[in-house]
């Protein structure tokens, strides 16, 4: 396995080079950072999940390949997500190059679960979602813009009062309007400065905006 694979393909240039746009002319000068999310990715809700020996087997696996930044559970999603955190972080299972990722939904209570979850460990991603489109709005939750908007901002401020409970972790925060490829572009906006204004990031506790295509309705 090549340990820089990058060196092993040519970069891509166009052609066509128009002086009057910007994004298309933008060019990839270094790798990406890559995360696997195989172990958290539906796994709740399958009929027969993995259970932690199976889901450690996984993640060793994840770690020989090379991933640096793994997402690992939903721990609020059951009892067998928030114990193989827990398995992780009790038996030091975390190499000190790799950071891992959970994922909540924008409910209190399932915030405080997530960070109990993640107790302890020295660096990690918790990525915070909620629905913006507005089949979602009208449909799922019977809500206006504005309420949208709320349930973020109630969510990532919760997410920064568990944080700054536990100093001793460098946090890293991520948000995701899901369904963002079915909302409108200025609400989507919108919600993401939202956002951004409560979590005010920095380079000690930066901040990931996440633009997913959500399945649903890719």
């Amino acid at each position: 396995m090549l340990t820089n694979p990058e060196i092993k393909y040519r970069p891509f240039v166009s052609p066509i080079e128009l002086q009057d746009r910007r994004w298309p002319s933008n060019r990839l000068t270094k790798a990406p950072r890559w995360l696997s999310t195989d172990l958290r990715d539906g796994n709740q809700a399958l009929a027969d999940p993995m259970d932690v020996e199976r889901k450690l087997r996984f993640y060793d696996m994840l770690l020989a390949v090379g991933f640096k930044e793994i997402e690992i559970a939903f721990p609020s999603a059951s009892q067998t997500e928030f114990d193989f955190v827990r398995a992780l972080i009790e038996e030091d299972r975390i190499p000190d190059d790799v950071t891992i990722q959970v994922l909540t939904q924008s409910r209190k209570d399932l915030i405080v679960r997530t960070f109990e979850a993640l107790e302890g460990t020295r660096r990690a991603i918790v990525h915070l979602y909620n629905a913006t489109a507005p089949l979602f709005r009208r449909v799922v939750f019977g809500m206006e813009r504005h309420q949208i908007i709320d349930l973020a901002v109630t969510g990532v401020t919760a997410m920064l009062e568990e944080s700054l409970k536990r100093p001793d972790t460098h946090w890293t925060f991520q948000y995701s309007p899901e369904t963002f490829c079915f909302t409108e572009p200025d609400f989507a906006l919108e919600i993401c400065e939202r956002v951004l204004d409560v979590w005010q990031p920095t380079s000690e506790r930066p901040a990931i905006l996440n633009l997913p295509a959500t399945v649903e309705v890719a």
